[in-house]
């Protein structure tokens, strides 16, 4: 008798449903897949709480937090998306001595890469902006933004759309769902494994030479429970008489950069980590970046490079290795 129970009760076990979701959000696209056995649509859920984080944390909405805080505004206070992702960023900076900062933005919009149209830069430009550059220039004291300067603004573009995955995974968590894959343009979250125990595989994209270019795979990461976020110099840029500038700047600096590195991908448990990282490489570049890593060894990372003889060169930790797919 026991035997047919349970026989009838494997017969009568629901399988997951695979569904798909997506839309845009932050300028970008977001893509999500999960398995559950309600196929019930949560659509509408994402996009009201994507609306909701937009409204915390875009310096393009002018009644979000963060513009009304850069804006000086007496009456705002951070709520509890805006406090976690300031306290990721400023751990962030302080770990890696500035190369990630999230006072740049002045900086960013000067070059050309912000809200505003972009200035004849020189070096007059940059020196009267870097004073508003610093991320101990700010601190968050009590739900307040208190800045050393009322000139300094802050902009959370390089690390929002990794907590916007972590929010996501949040909810999905909440309503029960044990396995999913979230992306938000480009910046990913793997929970768990396929029903059939099959690991998320996610794309590295190859640099292009051009913003236009087709795209193609560099290598494929098998992700379980883990994060990938992925900062390059070679879809968001400009040439001006012959110089190309990137949209990643350097804080010490006041400049784009202009090493080698073309792509940086970081590996963590939760995105709003990877994100930050992956941006503050950018900034170190490849040869400061394994001299970072020496030192932090928990950290995995895959950088693509241009070597001394114009190819394209990789290099990544032992660590990032046991995450690719052998094909690639």
């Amino acid at each position: 008798m026991l035997c047919m129970i349970l026989l009838s009760s494997c017969r009568h076990r629901k399988e997951p449903v695979l569904i798909k979701i997506g839309g845009e959000t932050q300028g970008t696209y977001y893509a999500i897949t999960y398995y559950h056995d309600d196929s019930t649509n949560l659509q509408p859920s994402v996009d009201s709480l994507l609306r909701r984080f937009d409204s915390t944390a875009s310096t393009y909405k002018p009644n979000s937090i963060i513009s009304r805080m850069n804006n000086n505004d007496p009456t705002v206070k951070a709520d509890e998306m805006f406090s976690v992702i300031f306290q990721k960023a400023m751990e962030v900076s302080e770990k890696t001595a500035g190369a990630f900062d999230i006072t740049v933005g002045p900086l960013v919009s000067a070059w050309g890469f912000g809200l505003v149209n972009r200035v004849k830069m020189n070096q007059h430009i940059v020196d009267s902006l870097m004073p508003l550059v610093g991320y101990h220039k700010v601190m968050l004291d009590n739900g307040k933004l208190i800045k050393t300067d009322p000139r300094i603004r802050i902009d959370y573009n390089a690390i929002a759309q990794g907590y916007a995955v972590d929010v996501v995974a949040g909810f999905l968590d909440s309503k029960g769902i044990q396995s999913y894959l979230i992306d938000i343009g480009g910046e990913v979250l793997a929970r768990r494994t396929k029903p059939g125990g099959e690991k998320w595989s996610v794309a590295i994209e190859m640099p292009t030479k051009t913003a236009d270019d087709p795209r193609k795979i560099q290598a494929v990461v098998m992700l379980q429970d883990m994060a990938i976020s992925t900062s390059g110099s070679y879809r968001k840029f400009y040439e001006e008489n012959g110089v190309r500038y990137s949209h990643t700047i350097d804080p010490s600096k006041g400049y784009p950069v202009k090493h080698t590195t073309l792509s940086v991908s970081v590996l963590a448990k939760d995105c709003i980590t990877a994100d930050a990282y992956a941006t503050a490489f950018m900034v170190m570049g490849v040869d400061k970046g394994k001299e970072y890593l020496k030192k932090h060894p928990k950290l995995d990372v895959y950088f693509i490079y241009t070597a001394p003889d114009g190819s394209m060169n990789t290099y990544y930790t032992k660590g990032f290795r046991k995450h690719l797919r052998n094909d690639k």
